[in-house]
């Protein structure tokens, strides 16, 4: 390996190192005991402990929080790929008049920033008796996660060769039976890669959280964090261990995709 190599991968080292060094301090955090939190030096604790994940998740509202932000977040995602894989389709294999325009005023949506829209979105899910419910967050989450899911899906969908589906055809299948049985499999990486985007943004998000939900029902974990109690000082120890856990639903499901996620990540990277 050529010198400009070597030093091109020790600078990308160098720059994972300083990325997870916060990662690596929270986890540290999480497992110090009471006394050792605010003594640095020394840097490793003398001993570790778990503590502040025992009492993260027998006295909070952490657990509950995980809970509504998985039911959240899964729901708008499953909502955003039923809903954006049709649309995705239809803008890039049918003469839908105006085609362009619609997918530039679709992306164009997501340009609005969430503290635009919050007041009037709450005053509607009042008005519907939805305030404080998964569906409220569900909605909302949705609404901004589809454009971007419809967006990608459509460069996904035109990567796939028509005569694929033309050939279905042939063999006498309908488009529903070409989109089900022929393209979805080949979809994938790229339903795999828009579905993860979809359930980070909705496992992230703060603002329609905070102002949609009242109480730990439907709080999710940015809000439950946010919340987290400390009256007279400020819980540490628990509050890293909090943040772990809140860390380790996305990071699971990360591993778990991650070969459609580099497939899908990649596709359209190389033409023939």
């Amino acid at each position: 390996m050529s010198r400009g190599g070597r030093l091109r991968d020790a600078l990308v080292l160098a720059a994972l190192a300083a990325y997870a060094v916060p990662f690596v301090w929270q986890l540290l955090t999480s497992l110090k005991p009471e006394a050792e939190l605010l003594r640095v030096p020394p840097l490793l604790p003398a001993r570790l402990t778990l503590d502040h994940y025992r009492v993260v998740l027998e006295q909070s509202l952490i657990p509950r929080a995980l809970l509504n932000s998985l039911g959240v977040a899964g729901l708008t995602t499953l909502s955003a790929l039923l809903l954006g894989l049709p649309a995705a389709y239809a803008l890039a294999r049918l003469p839908v008049p105006g085609r362009s325009a619609l997918l530039l005023g679709i992306v164009a949506s997501t340009a609005f920033p969430q503290i635009a829209t919050v007041s009037p979105l709450y005053l509607m899910m009042r008005a519907l008796g939805l305030r404080d419910t998964w569906t409220a967050l569900v909605l909302a989450h949705t609404s901004f996660a589809l454009p971007l899911v419809i967006w990608l899906l459509a460069g996904f969908v035109r990567e796939i060769p028509p005569a694929l589906e033309e050939s279905a055809a042939v063999d006498g299948a309908s488009r529903g039976q070409a989109l089900r049985f022929i393209l979805l499999p080949l979809l994938a990486p790229g339903v795999a890669s828009a579905g993860l985007l979809a359930f980070l943004f909705s496992w992230n998000e703060f603002l329609f959280a905070y102002t949609f939900t009242a109480t730990g029902a439907s709080r999710t974990v940015p809000v439950a964090l946010a919340l987290f109690p400390g009256v007279f000082e400020v819980p540490w120890g628990d509050i890293a261990a909090a943040s772990m856990l809140a860390s380790l639903p996305p990071v699971l499901i990360v591993v778990g995709l991650q070969r459609y996620l580099v497939r899908g990540l990649l596709a359209g990277a190389v033409k023939d």
